[in-house]
């Protein structure tokens, strides 16, 4: 997982996916070999009030506008986050104050010395951890928390919520509760298929981390990849989730191989989404080896 299906204003056609164990993005062998020799893809959009969006060919972070100063989150990568802060000095002339990672892997995260010289690094301590120990390229947050912090800047609140495993062990829910935008990073994809074979996923506690962020208060979901949605896609995700957890457990009792469940498992509800055809039968592949591993079989 770490990254879906490149946003649609591409309008690129969905060959078969390169896998990389670094950077788990979604990309094409032609997207990759296009961002290769292509200037990237970057833009600032509005979200609501003072908080935008800021793209990256398929990555997403977001950032609040303060009187105070801004608060960024995800770098995506050093070039990335230097084009994002020559941005704000030009259009806001404001200072970082604070850098929020979403979870601990390369692709959202690295290039976060770029903002470090004036903000504070904000991450879950678990994702402190596994940045250390991973030598990820980035700058190592200053400030950790376990279950919940609040960052308050020239009258903006944003509330960090860790809800628990699920796309990783670190992942955090960023909310801004009067603009009411949840920002969630590759565990609630929108109209998207999960990534491949769930690497480094964890079943049940993803599924219950969807159930928390459902009980939380927002109306705009925007992903870490992706067109931005509501709480309704939030929920379809956990459903999709769930629904395939009981397909494939209910074949797996029945005997069948891993190849009958793949082709028995058509997930036709889904065809519409992103990814469809390229994630299914690795969606299903995944699911099996989750299941296999906690269930108890006569």
């Amino acid at each position: 997982m770490r990254g879906w299906i490149m946003a649609a204003v591409l309008a690129v056609a969905m060959p078969a996916l390169a896998h990389n164990d670094d950077d788990h993005d979604t990309w094409t062998v032609v997207q990759q070999q296009e961002a290769q020799t292509a200037a990237p893809v970057r833009e600032i959009s509005k979200i609501a009030g003072e908080i935008y969006r800021f793209r990256n060919n398929s990555h997403y972070s977001v950032f609040a506008v303060t009187p105070a100063g801004v608060i960024v989150t995800d770098p995506i990568d050093a070039e990335a986050a230097k084009w994002l802060k020559a941005e704000i000095a030009q259009r806001w002339n404001r200072p970082i104050k604070y850098l929020v990672y979403s979870h601990d892997h390369r692709d959202h995260i690295a290039g976060g010395e770029v903002f470090a010289d004036t903000a504070i690094v904000v991450a879950h301590r678990r994702a402190k951890e596994v940045i250390i120990d991973e030598k990820r390229p980035t700058a190592v947050p200053s400030l950790t928390f376990d279950d919940a912090l609040t960052i308050e800047l020239g009258g903006t609140e944003l509330e960090l919520t860790y809800v628990g495993k699920n796309h990783s062990d670190n992942s955090l829910v960023m909310r801004f509760p009067k603009e009411k935008i949840l920002f969630a990073v590759d565990f609630i994809p929108v109209k998207a298929m999960p990534f491949r074979d769930f690497p480094d996923g964890y079943l049940q506690e993803w599924i219950d981390s969807l159930k928390r962020v459902e009980a939380m208060s927002f109306d705009i979901l925007a992903p870490g990849h992706g067109p931005l949605g509501t709480k309704a896609d939030a929920v379809a995700f956990r459903e999709l989730m769930e629904e395939l957890r009981a397909d494939v457990t209910r074949l797996a009792r029945e005997g069948k191989s891993l190849d009958d469940i793949k082709k028995a498992v058509t997930m036709e509800k889904y065809k519409d989404w992103s990814g469809y055809q390229q994630m299914r039968e690795l969606n299903v592949e995944g699911m099996h080896r989750l299941v296999q591993a906690t269930r108890r079989p006569n």
